[in-house]
């Protein structure tokens, strides 16, 4: 598929308000296991991605680590990427560039938030936003920087925590008079606001489910029914892959050398497409002389 084709896909997605699952992918094992699952998008977490190189998710990962990572997740994922691209990594200069940066590696939507850089993960305390007229220009700039108009410029506010949830929406809906196709409220901390949000807003809504966050539990049942056009599940794979591995390291470190609950080499390299590579390489393969 084209990077045109996943924006299409993308946007008939959104407009089915059925809050769709997309999980949280951060390398070429989490996009092909996702994919093998059967999901229609795969959501690249700035906070799985700055674990992934060793760090938290408190706006060290840089503008170029992340358009390669995102490069390296459409080329497996097969089907739309959203991409967090945090900040903008800068003033809405920094911003264009990074929507250019994106689209080339062919994400199908972008995601910018109006924190202050550095900025902190979403479910963190101390985050602190730029002006809404600031952020509304960055807005404006990423959707100027498109060079396909099905790119999906994703809006989040962050200023539930800091400014109330009042404020939160008069946000987002000033992002997408900006130009944003869609917006993400960051951290609701009610289930009456998690509820209140897509009937809010000016145009489709996300909704971040997080493990013990500052959101409270919501069903999916909940979430389709408050209207919402796409749940990201940012740290499912990330969060699942760190406490096995957590797990494991523990039992070998007490002695315990099992090899149970692991993979096979045949199993670990059929995830990822060993089938597809040696029927290539048996198809190709130049008898020996």
């Amino acid at each position: 598929m084209t990077a045109t084709t996943d924006r299409a896909r993308l946007r008939e997605l959104l407009g089915e308000r059925s809050a769709p699952f997309a999980p949280g992918v951060f390398d070429g094992l989490s996009a092909s296991l996702t994919r093998a699952a059967g999901f229609r998008a795969g959501y690249m977490s700035g906070a799985a991605v700055a674990a992934t190189l060793g760090l938290p998710d408190v706006g060290l990962a840089t503008q170029t680590e992340m358009a390669s990572r995102a490069a390296l997740i459409t080329r497996v994922l097969g089907v739309p990427l959203i991409a967090d691209a945090d900040t903008g990594f800068g003033d809405a200069t920094h911003t264009h560039l990074t929507v250019r940066l994106y689209e080339q590696a062919g994400v199908a939507g972008i995601q910018l938030e109006d924190q202050e850089f550095p900025k902190r993960c979403g479910h963190l305390a101390d985050k602190h936003v730029i002006p809404a007229a600031d952020f509304a220009a960055k807005i404006e700039a990423a959707a100027e920087a498109r060079s396909d108009p099905g790119t999906v410029i994703i809006a989040r506010t962050d200023a539930r925590a800091p400014l109330g949830f009042d404020e939160a929406v008069r946000r987002v809906n000033l992002y997408a008079e900006a130009g944003a196709d869609m917006v993400f409220l960051e951290a609701p901390q009610t289930v009456p606001e998690i509820m209140a949000v897509p009937s809010a807003v000016k145009v489709p809504a996300l909704f971040n489910l997080v493990p013990r966050g500052k959101t409270p539990p919501v069903t999916a049942a909940q979430l389709r029914e408050a209207g919402y056009a796409l749940v990201i599940l940012p740290v499912l794979n990330i969060g699942s892959a760190a406490s096995a591995m957590r797990a494991a390291l523990e039992r070998a470190g007490a002695g315990d050398v099992s090899t149970d609950g692991q993979d096979s080499p045949r199993e670990l390299f059929d995830s990822v497409g060993l089938d597809f590579w040696e029927d290539l390489r048996a198809r190709h393969e130049r008898p020996a002389r």
